[in-house]
């Protein structure tokens, strides 16, 4: 007999990261956010919010692109 693994526990959602309100990126991709959540693009949001909140993060290197 094989013993199952206990389910992942993810937890409650993040909430959305507010926007800098300083910070010209912080301040565009929150615009992109708004746009997406509108047409309902729950997948672009989710990125939006995770380059908000790790644009001012600490250690955070430029990407070139």
């Amino acid at each position: 007999m094989t013993a199952q693994e206990r389910p992942i526990d993810l937890g409650p959602p993040l909430d959305p990261p507010a926007a800098r309100p300083d910070c010209a990126v912080c301040q565009a991709l929150a615009r992109q956010r708004a746009r997406a959540a509108a047409r309902g693009d729950h997948s672009r949001v989710t990125d939006c919010n995770v380059e908000i909140r790790n644009h001012h993060a600490p250690g955070r290197r430029p990407t070139s692109g």
